[in-house]
Formats: C-alpha cells, sequence, structure tokens
C-alpha cells in the first residue's frame, strides 16, 4: 500500500490495535506522525512529496518543487515548497521542511495536475503554470532560475507557448516575462 494513515489502514481491516502489533513485532515502521510504512518498503527518490501529500492533503507543489518534479531546472531545493490558499493555517512537519506560498483565486486553481508517485495521488502545478509563478515569485527564487525553467521549458516544451501565455496573464507576468520570451525565441 506504500505509505499509509491510520485512516486508511483501518479502511483495509487493519485497527489501531493492530497496527501497534505490526510495529512491535518490526513489521511496520513509523515515518512520521500519523505516516506508516512496511518495513521491506522502498522509497523513490520522490518519497518527501509523498510525504507532504498525505499530510497536507489540500497542498499543492509549486516553483522549485515543481521545477525539479518537471525536470526544467538543475536546482535541488532543500525544502519542499507547496502552495496553500491564503487563510490556510500552517502546516507544522518535523520532516521533510516546507516552504509556503499563498496563493488565491484563479492564480491557486489553475494548472493544477495530479499525478501518482508510490501509488499516492500528489497536486503538482503544470509545467507552463510553474514556469509563470517563477516569474510572479522572481524575488524568492531568483530570475536566474526564472529564466533557467524559461529555457528548459521552450527546448523540452515546443508547443506550450499558449499554455505559457495563458498562465502569464494569470498570473499576471506577461509584460514581465516578454522581453526574456523575445530573447529566447
Amino acid at each position: 500500500m506504500g505509505v499509509a494513515r491510520p485512516s486508511e489502514l483501518g479502511a483495509q481491516g487493519i485497527s489501531r490495535t493492530q497496527l501497534a502489533r505490526l510495529l512491535e513485532d518490526g513489521l511496520v515502521l513509523r515515518q512520521a506522525r500519523g505516516l506508516y510504512v512496511a518495513a521491506r518498503y522502498a522509497p523513490s527518490e520522490l518519497h518527501s512529496l509523498v510525504q507532504v501529500a498525505k499530510r497536507v492533503p489540500e497542498s499543492v507543489f509549486c516553483l522549485l518543487t515543481a521545477l525539479r518534479f518537471h525536470d526544467l531546472t538543475t536546482q535541488s531545493p532543500a525544502e519542499v515548497w507547496i502552495a496553500l490558499p491564503e487563510k490556510a493555517r500552517r502546516p507544522r512537519l518535523d520532516y521533510p521542511r516546507l516552504w509556503v506560498a499563498r496563493f488565491s483565486g484563479a492564480a491557486l486553481a489553475a494548472g493544477v495536475e495530479t499525478h501518482r508517485v508510490e501509488s499516492t495521488p500528489i497536486r503538482v502545478y503544470s509545467a507552463a503554470k510553474t514556469v509563470a509563478d517563477c516569474f510572479k515569485y522572481r524575488n524568492k527564487v531568483g530570475i536566474d532560475v526564472a529564466v533557467e525553467a524559461l529555457r528548459d521549458f521552450s527546448r523540452k516544451y515546443r508547443g506550450g507557448a499558449n499554455d505559457l501565455a495563458r498562465f502569464a496573464r494569470i498570473c499576471r507576468v506577461a509584460r514581465v516575462m516578454q522581453p526574456y520570451l523575445d530573447a529566447i525565441a
């Protein structure tokens, strides 16, 4: 089953008492508060995303984490970057460390894709939306990272200019991005 919460195990017929017994026997390991895996479980390189998706299900992976997911950067962020609604409570996780961006309206809802990693659905912004977000948050991620993402996006997604333009309008960075688009073209 991969990474599981006690409620998911309960739906499979494993009670909390049985879970405690499995922990004592070493057949199940506790990874974090409320997260359990089988002892022989082999995590993937995206395991930290699965942990965050299980513990903060309303989050969407954004900016540097989404760039890394779509293979559009050479950056390797120390934190997991997530987007949350403006008034959502900041999650408290011991591991992995989080960097929380606050989005609202169309900027929060547009471009969300659902992927399965380790049999867990995770929500990630699309590649085009992520590039537009990097220009919106260029003071946080760095303009060099945003330009690198734009360059990699234009190479990897040849027909993605329309999506990129649409998300640039939603994020209100079309004028900021235009000189860089002209330089790349």
